[in-house]
């Protein structure tokens, strides 16, 4: 039988329904429930991976190769469990395929209609997924009453009819302070469960999100305007961290009362015992021992979210080690050299096009040449490689990307990925590397063969292996079937080590990625 658990969000965006989702999921998880995630984004396109990181936040890679939505990477992180592209769902991709059928004749000549075409390719694709899991846990983008999202709405509506007591809703609400007056104000609230009743889907659960605590009477008045009883109204107040969350909620008895909801049997173990890792995790971030400030040089720094896999992943490895971790987002288009000296390590993320190269280039430089700790990832690694073969090699080379029309490239692009569409096509997910023994890559690892996820399309062109290695820098990783560079190295320093990969997208809550790990432990040991 399947199970299901909607997220639904009203008024305003970015009221926190992934950070809501992923905390049910691993509160259920640790209660035994095998669950599962999904995002239902309204957008047209078929994934994110076309979209700007300014527009739309990082795009998150699963381990199959999908580009998701960066709500996928906190799943991931909160539920400490990989997921697959089967995860994430867009408009786009559901309006491509229910056409593709068109076009093949597969509805025999029928009007092809939003009902019930679209909102069966709909269900068709959660009840697959459902198939999996205990429990299905689908948040849906957006806001209640968004055009774009009418068509999930009415997919809701017809799998809550047709799974009974076996389909709940929980909708997530706004509740703003107004500061002049210090009142909290319930009608937003109000208005987006009156709303979203409307459109015929009565929502068993109600999350208030608010700045402040609401007092039993805000909590009545919720209830009653929108025939839900308060025993069933949660609040999630802003945390410092989105790691407290969990715990939050674990006080209000909510995943019991969900279990209850969707009869599922949880664990009877004692609270401590089966949340040990999440309570743990949360101790040791209340407790933070040590410093250290990161510099993240990249260009896609006017939205935070660009950078969310990154950010987190460093908070995990810190945290995991009592560190605490102040970063910078520095603009690479327009910064100072000499503001990095202020930092114990710098990192050079992933990124595409000319655009804001120089200022990261000048950064691999100022780290190479004072022995800060350095990661680059994905472009990182790559500028990382240009850089050195420039300044220290002397070579006369060019990044492909960077200069299509370059005599001698030293990265350039694939030859399976030259004269292909944009969209889905470079190299992605996860691919094995082989780490070479007396490295420093093999001491973090502790492994000869990994796995870790990719999204590139340019790789470093083996002929120059030896001009590199001749003045120090040394290739410490390869992908065993392609021999591609994966790791790169310069041994003379402290901590210098680019990856082609992205170890950021495989950190977990309590199980950071151990790259990412070594990283702030170098910072750490190289603070000012």
């Amino acid at each position: 039988m399947k199970k299901i658990a909607f997220v639904t969000g009203g008024v305003v965006s970015s009221l926190g329904k992934g950070i809501i989702a992923s905390s049910l999921g691993r509160l259920l998880i640790d209660n035994n429930i095998n669950v599962g995630m999904m995002k239902c984004d309204p957008y047209l396109n078929i994934d994110p991976g076309t979209m700007s990181p300014i527009e739309h936040g990082e795009v998150f890679v699963t381990v199959d190769g999908g580009e998701t939505d960066l709500d996928i990477g906190h799943y991931e992180r909160f539920l400490g469990k990989n997921l697959t592209k089967e995860s994430s769902l867009t408009s786009g991709k559901i309006y491509q395929e229910v056409l593709d059928k068109e076009r093949r004749g597969e509805y025999n000549g029928k009007t092809v209609q939003i009902v019930p075409h679209i909102t069966n390719h709909i269900k068709e694709k959660i009840y697959k997924l459902a198939e999996n899991y205990d429990l299905l846990i689908v948040e849906v983008g957006g806001s209640i009453g968004d055009i774009e999202s009418l068509a999930y709405i009415e997919t809701i509506r017809q799998i809550k009819y047709e799974l009974s007591d076996d389909a709940i809703v929980i909708h997530a609400g706004f509740v703003p302070l107004i500061k002049v007056s210090n009142e909290l104000k319930t009608k937003p609230m109000q208005r987006s469960v009156n709303l979203l009743r409307s459109l015929g889907v009565s929502p068993e659960i109600l999350i208030t999100r608010s700045e402040v605590e609401l007092s039993e009477r805000e909590v009545e008045k919720i209830g009653m305007f929108a025939t839900v009883k308060k025993e069933y109204i949660f609040q999630c107040v802003d945390e410092k961290s989105i790691y407290k969350i969990p715990i939050s909620l674990m006080k209000q008895n909510f995943p019991r009362k969900i279990a209850a909801l969707l009869n599922l049997n949880i664990s009877s173990r004692d609270i401590k015992e089966k949340h040990y890792e999440l309570i743990n995790f949360n101790e040791k971030l209340n407790n933070l021992e040590s410093e250290v400030k990161i510099a993240i040089v990249g260009k896609y720094v006017s939205n935070a979210d660009s950078y969310i896999s990154i950010v987190e992943s460093l908070k995990h490895a810190g945290i995991n080690n009592k560190i605490k971790i102040k970063y910078d987002l520095i603009n690479s288009r327009n910064y100072l050299v000499n503001s990095l000296k202020n930092y114990d390590g710098i990192l050079v993320p992933g990124g595409f096009g000319n655009d804001g190269t120089i200022g990261k280039m000048e950064a691999i430089k100022f780290a190479r040449e004072n022995n800060i700790p350095f990661l680059g990832i994905c472009f990182g690694m790559q500028l990382a490689i240009l850089e050195f073969a420039k300044n220290v090699c002397n070579l006369n080379v060019e990044h492909g990307e960077l200069q299509i029309d370059a005599e001698y490239k030293i990265i350039d692009i694939m030859e399976d990925m030259k004269d292909k569409i944009i969209g889905g096509t470079m190299r992605l997910g996860n691919y094995q590397c082989s780490i070479k023994n007396h490295t420093l890559a093999r001491e973090i690892y502790g492994n000869k063969l990994i796995n870790e996820r990719h999204r590139h399309r340019y790789e470093f062109n083996n002929k120059f292996t030896n001009d590199l290695k001749k003045e120090g820098m040394i290739i410490s990783g390869i992908h065993p079937k392609t021999n591609l560079a994966e790791i790169i190295e310069l041994p003379k320093n402290d901590f210098f080590i680019g990856v082609q990969f992205h170890p950021e997208l495989s950190s977990k809550l309590t199980k950071p990625n151990k790259l990412i790990e070594a990283f702030i432990k170098a910072a750490l040991k190289n603070k000012k």
